[in-house]
């Protein structure tokens, strides 16, 4: 039996973010009944699953037994990766050896900042010793696999600030980084604030600060292989790996997306709607695993690419790409560049 994704999405937060559109709620008082909804739904679902992934919302607002109680219920494969995003202000010392005695094996840390004062305008409810101290803690509760967010190019950011991050994330016991540039979505409070709006970079030093965040990425071990992700070598995020290669995988809580072949689904975003249902009610978007979604999935991934003998359609344009350093060729894949990654949609529609 060939196992699965499980991804669980936590809709809880503390305080949204600024920059944030992501579904979730602050009624804590509802973790429990989200809990059961949660094994419901695993039980019913009868997988397994050799990566589960907690995102959020904010994961770590739940309790180490909560976290316990859903991995109880799912079909676990030997040897898995279990992943869990935490804020640094939601967890302690106890609270990660709990969650690590009950089976997770990888925390994402959403750091975003080592700048106490870029924390601040993004609304993050930690401060940057904060995040160190997470950090250094989730290490010595034992875990080895610790990945960290990065915002680049956000409002009031320099190329100094940025440089310190990146020295930050150099010094300190992590494999896995997320780096990811600024959007800025509509309908959030940041899109309202004209006066952030204004100091966020213009595109060509967010370009540059994007190029330069691969540099210095690269410099401190943490190799590319997807367009917002650098690891060490053999710690690249199995789950995640699993989106970027079309495989399948089964998505749980509200706003949760799945992939089941032959179709894609999404479950509604209410948590009240979730807890009062049996089974979550799944939406169908559309069958999933064309070709053109192979290859726009796989071109993400830096390191792999397409077969330009799967894609024969793609050396019309593949000469010209690589001639402007967008792509580059090694055997009979193509792959993006760095530069090539900044504007990969375009890059993208034109190979498919």
């Amino acid at each position: 039996m060939q196992p699965n994704g499980l991804y669980i999405h936590v809709p809880f937060c503390v305080r949204k973010c600024s920059y944030c559109d992501f579904y979730s709620v602050t009624d804590l008082s509802l973790t429990d009944l989200y809990t059961a909804a949660v094994v419901r739904n695993i039980t019913a679902a009868d997988g397994y699953f050799d990566t589960v992934y907690f995102g959020g919302g904010t994961p770590s607002l739940l309790t180490a037994n909560q976290i316990c109680t859903i991995l109880s219920a799912a079909n676990i494969a030997p040897n898995p990766e279990i992943s869990m995003e935490c804020n640094p202000n939601s967890v302690t010392p106890d609270y990660l050896r709990d969650i690590r005695s009950v089976g997770v094996n990888r925390l994402s840390f959403g750091v975003q900042s080592f700048s106490s004062n870029e924390l601040k305008m993004l609304g993050r409810l930690h401060n940057a010793e904060q995040a160190v101290s997470a950090i250094l803690a989730a290490e010595k509760a034992g875990f080895c696999n610790i990945s960290a967010d990065l915002m680049l190019a956000i409002s009031g950011q320099t190329f100094d600030s940025l440089r310190y991050n990146l020295d930050m994330i150099s010094r300190l016991p992590l494999t896995h980084v997320s780096a990811y540039m600024l959007k800025v979505e509509e309908g959030t409070p940041l899109a309202s604030d004209r006066d952030l709006l204004e100091k966020i970079p213009d595109e060509d030093d967010t370009a540059e600060m994007y190029l330069e965040a691969v540099h210095k990425l690269e410099e401190s071990g943490f190799m590319q292989y997807e367009i917002s992700n650098f690891a060490k070598s053999g710690y690249e995020c199995r789950h995640n790996l699993k989106y970027w290669r079309c495989e399948e995988y089964l998505g749980i809580g509200p706003a949760a997306h799945s992939y089941i072949k032959p179709h894609r689904y999404f479950c509604p975003k209410s948590i009240e709607d979730f807890i009062a249902a049996p089974v979550q009610d799944k939406i169908v978007t559309d069958e999933g695993g064309s070709m053109e979604e192979r290859a726009m999935l796989a071109l993400r991934l830096t390191r792999e690419g397409i077969s330009v003998n799967e894609y024969p359609q793609t050396e019309r344009y593949a000469d010209m790409l690589i001639k402007s350093g967008y792509v580059k060729k090694e055997q009979d894949r193509l792959k993006l560049t760095p530069e090539g990654c900044l504007v990969s949609n375009e890059i993208i529609s034109r190979l498919i």
